[in-house]
């Protein structure tokens, strides 16, 4: 009896088993009309199949949600075959469901510009939870407003994710941003195993907005912010956008086993507090990493060929509390990093005495205007050192 309840058990879970794999569907499309009309039908499961070819001046609202086990799936027919190109003024895929994953589309010389209080973006995950952006190639893509995101996460959303995607040669953009506002930002985004390169320096008169990856936007008064985001396993060859590859505007983040090479830039800590940046190498380039704010632990990252390796800066206060349009360096755990081939290898103390008066809002943030605050409390050991003129200099 028992071994018949057994058989009967296992057939019934075959059973459903089967009958949820022939229950979803494959919708193929090739206009935006024709995604449009299938949307509403959308159930955990199904899959939206765009067929191989090249498109412009589509504009989806994705409000559908999948499940853990049964996401649903909105991908190329082939991987890099569906090509999304021209003018852009509005997000191509804007998506506030849950479990969807947008996978093998490829965007090239798709150009961003603003219209109706719109500005152009490609991929926008808005209040999402375990959205996904997988295998996408972003290439040749120019912004014609500064501060334009590629793809952003925004909102009160959850544990999304962009991997295994490459940003290559796009122009006056930032390629990833993580929007931190005062209301909401996403907790536990997940950013990993994606390739950047051969992005050249912003046209932008201030040189900014050419960020790789930007985990928050007002280091002043949002730093306190955390997202928890996690950047890692990245490469990151020849991104000459700005003086910030990678910047961190928030708290709580983690920069964990990133490649770079030959970067005109550095990896930022801009704002926030309580960061890890563990396991990152750098070869060549002019910088390493910049550290501003207060808890962050800089450990195991190998650095090589690059002139100074490492920055603390000096700030216009300190601490968490203090408002400051710099915060200096402070409590920062610097461990065992092996430094190669450079003139010094850890600077403490950088911009000193810089006077800010009349380049930023003193009303807007209400901080002095000398970087007079030096970098304090840091705890530098264990490092290693090999053809380094000044391993730690004091300033």
């Amino acid at each position: 009896m028992a071994k018949m309840i057994q058989k009967l058990t296992i057939y019934i879970f075959l059973f459903l088993a089967f009958s949820q794999k022939i229950s979803a569907k494959v919708y193929t499309v090739s206009t935006e009309n024709e995604f449009k009309t299938i949307q509403a039908s959308l159930l955990p499961g199904d899959e939206v199949s765009i067929k191989n070819g090249n498109y412009t001046n589509w504009s989806l609202q994705i409000g559908n949600s999948g499940t853990a086990e049964k996401p649903i799936v909105i991908r190329a027919e082939k991987p890099g075959k569906v090509i999304f190109s021209g003018r852009v003024v509005k997000a191509i895929f804007m998506v506030s469901g849950n479990y969807i994953l947008i996978k093998g589309i490829h965007f090239k010389n798709c150009i961003l510009e603003k219209e109706a209080g719109n500005t152009g973006t490609l991929i926008e995950l808005n209040q999402t939870f375990n959205c996904r952006i997988e295998d996408c190639n972003f290439s040749d893509n120019q912004a014609k407003v500064q501060f334009s995101p590629l793809v952003i996460i925004a909102g009160k959303g959850s544990s999304n994710s962009i991997s295994y995607c490459s940003f290559i040669s796009n122009i006056d953009n930032q390629d990833v941003q993580v929007k931190v506002t005062k209301e909401s930002f996403p907790k536990f985004t997940l950013i990993q195993n994606n390739r950047f390169s051969n992005k050249a320096r912003v046209s932008w008169k201030n040189g900014n907005g050419g960020e790789c990856v930007q985990v928050g936007q007002d280091p002043v008064l949002l730093g306190n912010q955390r997202p928890e985001t996690t950047v890692q396993q990245n490469t990151f060859i020849h991104c000459n956008g700005e003086n910030e590859v990678i910047s961190n505007k928030s708290s709580g983040n983690k920069y964990i086993n990133n490649y770079f090479e030959n970067n005109d830039g550095e990896l930022v800590m801009r704002g926030g507090h309580d960061c890890i940046i563990s396991n990152n190498t750098f070869k060549g380039g002019t910088g390493g990493i910049r550290i501003n704010g207060t808890g962050h632990q800089l450990i195991n990252n190998k650095i090589d060929g690059i002139a100074t390796a490492i920055r603390l800066m000096y700030g216009m206060a300190k601490g968490k509390d203090e408002i400051g349009f710099y915060i200096a360096a402070s409590n920062c755990i610097l461990k065992n990093n092996r430094i190669s081939n450079a003139t010094t290898g850890i600077l403490v103390g950088d911009s000193k005495n810089a006077d800010w008066t009349g380049k930023f809002d003193t009303k807007r943030y209400p901080s002095p205007v000398m970087q007079n605050v030096a970098p304090f409390d840091n705890s530098i050991t264990a490092n290693i050192f090999k053809n380094v003129k000044t391993e730690v200099l004091n300033q």
